[in-house]
This record gives structure tokens, C-alpha cells and sequence, in this order.
């Protein structure tokens, strides 16, 4: 019984995490966002020059703090790695490129809905599509191919990166920028943040809680486990903006989103695909990454150049719409994304050793 409830209660869990953030500091419709948070993090340290998305998350160290304690506690911490890392940093990239594109990632989608946000409709039918696709090639047999045990020490870099940007946070916080106006400058207290995402990196560990597989899995093996804790997820955030007067319905002037359909759809298609043929979502992959697994972060090594590019080179969008160098970055991260779909499916077997 208590199995049968775990995704639901995850979900749960994670919505009132993500109010209590909003109502904290955190952007509205933003309480959780791993693509917004990695962005925000990326540009703290330089990588780009956005100034009105500047900060490091601290729900992200978090997040991969949490994911490893929670391993080391049930004797799961077992570094892996080495399953095509270039591939993997290469779609980790892309798929930033089309959440930044959207202005969110699946769970931020999901928390922009359920604040009323329905210009994010567009993007859960895109992301939907997106995960349609990369179920094609996985039935077609897609495969990275294998994991492989790899040195402890490996699996214990994320998460001593993660305690060596906590304690410039805390102690040397000069050495960083942080966003005095905009998305960047609107956050919760540290503490409040490391705490959220401690909670998160537990409950992702334990639940196995991934966005993408909520209907990659409905459509694979008509398993609708995961799809609960998307319905518990919004249910839950739903309600709480209700109740906490946040919750305003339309399709126009909403926090930190645009109402350009077409490029909503395809940005989230993007990172649909990108999700499934990664094997999870950002989310997922910030807990694998922290819990041993190398290859996710090398994915999200991947997803924090992303980032940075994206706004180093204007194609991440802002409330004003999507932009031109936008429109063509994500053409060409298609591309890029369905050669590495079709070369991963369809190769010869003499080349696949």
C-alpha cells in the first residue's frame, strides 16, 4: 500500500515544496526549476552576461547533496559511467537550448499551468510530442549501450563541487554575481532553498520521481505510476495558489513566460526528445549526477553550457517572445538531436561494438 502511494506522495511533495519556495522569494510559477536554476547558476559564476539571471541556486546544491546522502544511507552510492559522454553532454545542451526556448523546464511547465498559465499548454502538447518521438526510436532500439562501475572518487566530484559552491555562497559570496533586478534577484532565503532541495534530492532518490516518464512510461508499458505524481504535482499546486490567492488564468502577461504557441510546442518538443533519449528528465538527472552516476553529469555539465550559450548568443527567449538567433538555435539543435536518434537506432552492427 505504501508502494502504490510513493510517486503520488512525491509529487505532492514536491508541489508544496515548490509553493513554499514561491511564497519565500522564488519567482511565481518558478518555486522549481531546474533549467531557470542551472541558468541563474551558470550565469553567477561568469559563464554568461545576463544580468537579470544571476545567482547560484542553492536548491540545486541541494538537490545533489540530498541525492547522496540519501545513497550513502541506503547503500546505493555505486558510481557509473561511460555510456557515450560526448552524446550526452551534446543532448543535455540541446535540450537547455529548447527549455530556454519555452522559458522552463517539464516541472516548470507543469507549475505554470497550474498557476493558471496557459500559454504553457502549447508546451506540455510539444513535450508530449517530443516524448512520442523518442519512444519511436527507443522501440526502434535506440541504445547509448552500457554503464560501467567506475572509482568512488568519480562519483564524489559532483557533490564536493556542490559543498565547494555552497561554501562560496555562505563565505566568499563576492566572488560571484548575483542578479540585483529581475528573475535572478527574486529568491528564497539560503537556508530556506538548501533545505527545499535537500528535501528534493531525497525524495527524487527514493521515489525514482522523473517528469519525463510519466508518459514515456504510460505509452512504453501502459504503467501509469508515474503519471499519478504528474497529476498529484499539479493537483497539489493548483490548489495552494488557490488558496493562496497566486493563481491567475489567462494566456498573456504571465510571470517570466512568452505566448508564442508554435515556439512554446517546439521548445518543449525538444526537450521531450531530448529527455527520452537521455533517459530522464533535468530533474533526474541532477539526482542521478549526485547519487554516483557520471554520465548525468556529464549531462548536466552539458545542460549548464547550454545555458550559458543561449544567452550568450540571444537565443533564450524572454517575456517579450522568442528571438531570431532563438528560431534558428533550436532548428539546428533539431537537427543535431535527430542525427544522434537515427546514428544511435538505425547503425550497423558491425559498428556498433
Amino acid at each position: 500500500m505504501v508502494k502504490k502511494f510513493a510517486l503520488p506522495l512525491a509529487g505532492i511533495i514536491t508541489g508544496l515544496v515548490s509553493l513554499a519556495l514561491v511564497q519565500l522569494g522564488n519567482p511565481a510559477n518558478m518555486g522549481f526549476c531546474i533549467a531557470c536554476f542551472l541558468r541563474d547558476t551558470a550565469g553567477a559564476v561568469g559563464l554568461h552576461s545576463a544580468a537579470n539571471v544571476q545567482y547560484v541556486r542553492p536548491e540545486v546544491i541541494g538537490i545533489i547533496l540530498g541525492a547522496f546522502i540519501f545513497s550513502l544511507v541506503k547503500r546505493e552510492f555505486s558510481p557509473k559511467g561511460g555510456s557515450a559522454p560526448v552524446t550526452r553532454f551534446t543532448l543535455g545542451f540541446a535540450l537547455m537550448i529548447g527549455a530556454l526556448i519555452f522559458l522552463g523546464c517539464p516541472l516548470r511547465m507543469m507549475l505554470r499551468l497550474a498557476g493558471g498559465d496557459m500559454s504553457a499548454l502549447a508546451g506540455l502538447a510539444g513535450f508530449a510530442a517530443g516524448i512520442f518521438c523518442g519512444v519511436f526510436f527507443l522501440n526502434k532500439g535506440y541504445s547509448l549501450k552500457r554503464t560501467y562501475e567506475i572509482a568512488k572518487t568519480d562519483g564524489l566530484i559532483p557533490p564536493g563541487v556542490a559543498l565547494a559552491m555552497l561554501a562560496l555562497v555562505v563565505i566568499a559570496p563576492s566572488f560571484l554575481l548575483f542578479s540585483t533586478a529581475g528573475p535572478g534577484s527574486m529568491r528564497a532565503p539560503i537556508w530556506a532553498a538548501l533545505a527545499a532541495g535537500l528535501i528534493m534530492g531525497g525524495v527524487g532518490f527514493i521515489s525514482r520521481l522523473c517528469f519525463v516518464a510519466g508518459i514515456r512510461d504510460s505509452v512504453l508499458f501502459k504503467s501509469f505510476a508515474m503519471f499519478g505524481a504528474f497529476v498529484a504535482l499539479i493537483a497539489t499546486v493548483f490548489v495552494g495558489n488557490l488558496v493562496l490567492g497566486n493563481f491567475t488564468l489567462g494566456f498573456v502577461d504571465q510571470p517570466v513566460a512568452h505566448n508564442e504557441w508554435l515556439w512554446n510546442f517546439l521548445g518543449m518538443s525538444l526537450v521531450g526528445i531530448c529527455a527520452v533519449l537521455l533517459g530522464g528528465c533535468p530533474f533526474k538527472q541532477v539526482v542521478l549526477a549526485g547519487s554516483g552516476n557520471s554520465d548525468s553529469a556529464i549531462t548536466l555539465l552539458g545542460m549548464i553550457a547550454g545555458s550559458a550559450f543561449a544567452h550568450n548568443f540571444s537565443l533564450a527567449s524572454s517575456p517579450a517572445g522568442v528571438t531570431t538567433n532563438g528560431k534558428i538555435g533550436l532548428g539546428v539543435a533539431f537537427a543535431v538531436v535527430a542525427c544522434i536518434a537515427v546514428c544511435n537506432t538505425f547503425r550497423k552492427k558491425g559498428l556498433a561494438a
